[in-house]
């Protein structure tokens, strides 16, 4: 077949183990994200499979109208809500799905919880401009790790402040406090509290109708000015504009994420504020990742190549 993979931003995907799945087949790779619809119809123009590496590219009515050659979108991961999956059925595109891990994301986030509260990056930075100790950081132990959302990746990171002495404080729909309750944390009695009673708050909810702007500009505003907020989920979970005013007021004083609204993301007035750590959403972006997404992602591509 022949085989179209966009968006390997780091020219990953030829490095990985799993790539020597398609040593039979035509595989071209793109490095870069481009948006324009005819630069895509031109780039997918002789694909019969796109490989899709996350939400990266979005495949709808227009473009798949354009691509008559095309037969499947193996898509790694399991998430769906940038592929238009009514026109691939109208087109006659399969669209398939795998698994992932909840480990490389909840690692990054305590990575990002550790940055933020100990000025990690701005005392590297320091560091090697000749500044000695310019900021004094927060310790975790004791101190409320607010969790809302309590699903694999939410569990995780549950735990890793456990390891930390640090008391749980879970809110989120009906299941998720009442899975939290039987592993032994407290839950909020509402949404408010959970923002108002957390040192380190930490989001972790799929995005769909239900939780797009689910974060207001009033639940960040009853933060603590001390009190730190890690998104590592999707940046639609924050309404709009919430969380750039919110620094800029101090409520809460700090933040760590790796999700953004436009994505790659080169320039944001939000990345020059002092008081936020950002990564390039490199949340499931590492190794043991990358060879489970996209091994599953060729293995359903070779099913689908075999009948």
């Amino acid at each position: 077949m022949k085989i179209v993979i966009p968006d390997d931003y780091q020219d990953a995907v030829r490095a990985l183990a799993a790539f020597d799945k398609l040593a039979d087949h035509e595989v071209t790779i793109f490095n870069d994200t481009v948006t324009d619809l005819d630069t895509l119809a031109e780039r997918f123009a002789d694909a019969e499979a796109l490989v899709l590496i996350r939400e990266r590219t979005s495949i709808g009515e227009e473009l798949l109208a354009r691509l008559p050659r095309l037969k499947l979108i193996s898509q790694t991961g399991g998430g769906t809500a940038h592929i238009d999956l009514e026109a691939c059925r109208r087109h006659g595109v399969t669209v398939m799905t795998g698994g992932g891990s909840p480990y490389a994301p909840a690692e990054l986030t305590w990575a990002l919880v550790l940055a933020t509260m100990r000025h990690l990056p701005q005392e590297v930075e320091n560091l090697k401009a000749g500044r000695w100790q310019r900021t004094l950081g927060t310790g975790l132990r004791g101190r409320t790790l607010g969790i809302f959302g309590y699903g694999k990746i939410g569990r995780l990171v549950a735990r890793y402040g456990q390891a930390f002495d640090m008391p749980i404080l879970v809110w989120g729909r009906d299941s998720t406090r009442q899975r939290a309750h039987d592993a032994g944390h407290e839950v909020a009695n509402s949404q408010r509290e959970l923002f108002e009673r957390a040192d380190v708050l930490s989001l972790h909810l799929r995005l769909n109708e239900g939780t797009h702007g689910i974060v207001g500009a009033d639940d960040l505003a009853c933060m603590k000015p001390s009190a730190v907020l890690i998104n590592t989920s999707r940046a639609g979970l924050i309404a709009p504009g919430a969380l750039e005013a919110a620094l800029r007021a101090g409520r809460p004083g700090r933040a760590g994420i790796d999700v953004f609204d436009e994505e790659p993301l080169y320039q944001h007035p939000m990345l020059s504020l002092p008081n936020l750590v950002a990564t390039p959403h490199l949340g499931y972006v590492e190794r043991d990742s990358y060879e489970l997404y996209f091994g599953e992602a060729f293995d359903n591509l070779l099913a689908f190549a075999a009948g």
